[in-house]
């Protein structure tokens, strides 16, 4: 049964210290606890943290720099820098060098709001975290250009204006590119041009503040940005500014309701209450961001994946499976997660993370990164250049794999593996360490009283259930290392070189390991996968199949065709003369198998209906494909004959289960919900 019942852990939990016994491996001195929360009464000594007034951090995002991804999460950022993200800039016209305004100092020029620092806050950063100096370089000629056309009275960027008032949304993503190539490189011009630039917001006054529809939704971002200032200098009238912003941003803190269901505001936009919490201290701040989680998903995210149905905007009556999210949506939640782990603690936006990254965010793209579509929905039988609306929101080509199109998502895509792998470690108040999202890769952090380890991080996860850990480093330290228990694994269990560490049977969401740590140590962790099924009741009982972190689709066979980018394109979309579209064509993905099938499952103990494959890891390290999943699940279903394409073109509406039907029961093989650009997720189930 689908149910939200952790949802508001993070209220309710005071700051808990270990919650079962402490055990001792005499052989290796360990000291191990399962812990409910991590205790964030204490502070971090090495890491930039919040400064009083604002409260504590449960955990501290590392400086970008810090962690080196590997595995196949680096081979999605090499995909990503030899595809769209990394050659983006001879595609899009927002791009362009010439008449741009990010490049003027009055903020003049044809080309030139969110697009650019869209693209730039992923794009750099890709570059940061695999050493790509070429990227590294074109990164910097954008950054330069902001930090040298700062206006005298402290404003920068495009001058966009609406009704006379400044729009100032397209700054706060640009603000966030600041930040990270600032912790990257030091660059001391960063903190004096963000300082003067908030005073100049703090002199705009209330009512011609935030006024744009964008802007007043998204004012928390801005928010996030004054209070990665204010710990760096303490300058009060940061914390004034702060006020201001969610004073002016849209409300957030509807309790039926929400400003608007725009499905990147949503995604984006309902942490604003919790950030600001960090100030005010108040719990109905805190409880208003886990509200909204909750509302958006009550309503219309009754479907696997982790997001929610609004192709544009949800709406009354459209909440079946093949209702899609935007790609950008998705980014913008994977980030929310991430910054809502680190200041309330709650392992439960670790899990949402890694649901929409593992089963919605891999599937937007066409394998090899060169395109993305605008929309991609749990239930999804074609992806094409037709107009769907109002099936979908948006008239025109919303489902076409398109380099030239989709101006929004084309560019902000680029943030979304890279802000995964940033946040896959993060610093821990007791001056230690927590691996957060597991993935292959290496982190460097300080530890203890100060000392630099190296972490090496060994797995396949999420296609299997051992992590193994590898520290190193010149001298013995002591610190604790928290490796966080997954919501749906049962039974984790660690090794501390080579022998098993005794925990209590407490449930919990870290593992906390105290040691004085010596180079060479090694530690194993096993997170045994079972399978599951979910009911969504509240969308006609349909189901989806989990084995561990993973959602599995009905494999259909995709066939692929190629199109003319230039004339698949949505209305908005502006590409540059020179854009070969021969060398970036667009795809049209058709079913060619049948996709209309019930399953015939054991729901309370779906190990006695369904068979696990496991096949052998693919040779170009790209899991997130059929034809390279590497666990395929064996099942049994039934044909729905009645159950089609509708007439918008769209994957007809879920029937009721359960469903009847007279067909045969036939074999029919799932596979890894990520990797399947046309997927049934949710399935009615056939007596």
């Amino acid at each position: 049964m689908n149910n939200l019942n952790k949802i508001g852990k993070g209220i309710c939990l005071t700051a808990l210290a270990a919650c079962g016994s402490v055990y001792t491996v005499s052989a290796q001195a360990v000291k191990a606890s399962v812990v409910a929360k991590v205790n964030n009464q204490q502070v971090n000594a090495n890491y930039v943290n919040n400064r009083a007034p604002l409260q504590h951090e449960y955990f501290t995002k590392l400086p970008v720099g810090s962690i080196k991804a590997g595995g196949w999460l680096k081979k999605a950022l090499e995909l990503q820098r030899d595809g769209l993200t990394g050659n983006l800039g001879e595609i899009s016209v927002w791009l362009s060098k010439t008449n741009n305004a990010w490049l003027n100092k009055e903020g003049k020029g044809e080309y030139g709001w969110e697009e650019l620092p869209y693209w730039l806050k992923g794009y750099a950063n890709i570059g940061y975290m695999l050493g790509d100096q070429k990227i590294i370089k074109e990164a910097k000629f954008w950054i330069d250009a902001v930090l040298n056309n700062q206006r005298d009275n402290g404003d920068f960027g495009p001058a966009r204006t609406n009704k006379g008032n400044r729009d100032l949304w397209t700054n706060m993503p640009m603000l966030w590119c600041l930040q990270s190539y600032y912790e990257y490189s030091k660059d001391p011009r960063v903190i004096p041009f963000m300082t003067k630039y908030f005073k100049y917001e703090l002199s705009v006054p209330d009512d011609q503040f935030l006024e744009d529809y964008w802007e007043n939704s998204r004012g928390g971002d801005n928010m996030l940005s004054v209070y990665w200032l204010y710990n760096r200098t303490g300058d009060k009238f940061l914390l004034d500014l702060a006020a201001k912003l969610d004073k002016n941003t849209a409300n957030w803190r509807q309790a039926n309701n929400l400003p608007n269901w725009h499905n990147v505001n949503v995604a984006q936009c309902f942490r604003e209450p919790a950030t600001f919490y960090l100030q005010s201290h108040d719990p109905k701040d805190l409880a208003a961001t886990y509200n909204d989680f909750s509302l958006i998903r009550k309503i219309y995210g009754q479907v696997p994946g982790g997001m929610f149905g609004a192709d544009e905007n949800a709406r009354k009556g459209y909440d079946d499976p093949r209702q899609a999210v935007e790609t950008c949506g998705m980014v913008e939640q994977m980030t929310s997660d991430q910054m809502l782990l680190g200041s309330t603690g709650d392992t439960f936006w670790a899990s949402n993370c890694e649901d929409v990254a593992f089963n919605t965010f891999s599937a937007a793209f066409m394998p090899d990164y060169r395109s993305l579509r605008y929309l991609t929905a749990p239930n999804m039988v074609l992806s094409d250049g037709k107009n769907h609306s109002p099936g979908i929101a948006n008239e025109g080509p919303f489902l076409m794999m398109n380099p030239f199109s989709s101006r929004c998502c084309q560019h902000n895509h680029a943030a979304g593996w890279v802000y995964y792998a940033e946040n896959s470690w993060m610093a821990t108040p007791d001056n230690g360490i927590a691996a957060q999202l597991y993935t292959q890769g290496e982190v460097s952090a300080k530890v203890g009283k100060g000392i630099s380890v190296n972490i090496s991080e060994t797995t396949k996860y999420p296609f299997e259930d051992e992590v193994n850990f590898e520290v190193n480093t010149s001298k013995t330290v002591a610190f604790p290392l928290y490796l966080r228990i997954p919501e749906w694994c049962k039974a984790a269990s660690v090794k501390v070189n080579g022998i098993a560490v005794k925990l209590s049977s407490a449930t919990g969401d870290y593992i906390k390991l105290t040691k004085t740590w010596k180079n060479g140590d090694k530690v194993t962790l096993h997170l045994p996968m079972q399978l599951k099924v979910r009911q969504w009741d509240q969308n006609k009982n349909s189901v989806s199949v989990n084995y561990g972190p993973l959602t599995y689709s009905l494999k259909i066979d995709e066939q692929y065709t190629k199109e003319d980018s230039r004339t698949t394109t949505q209305g908005d979309s502006h590409w540059q003369p020179t854009a070969d579209p021969q060398k970036w064509p667009s795809y049209e993905i058709h079913a060619a198998s049948d996709w209309n099938y019930g399953l015939v499952i054991d729901q309370e103990h779906p190990e006695k209906s369904i068979e696990i494959i496991h096949r052998a890891w693919p040779k170009d390290n790209n899991p997130f494909t059929n034809a390279n999943a590497p666990i395929e699940l064996r099942t049994k279903g039934k044909q729905i004959p009645g159950w089609a394409i509708d007439q918008y073109g769209l994957c007809g509406v879920l029937p009721q289960s359960p469903v009847k039907t007279g067909q045969p029961t036939v074999n029919l093989t799932l596979v890894p919900m990520g990797g399947a650009r046309l997927r049934i997720s949710s399935f009615p189930v056939a007596e």
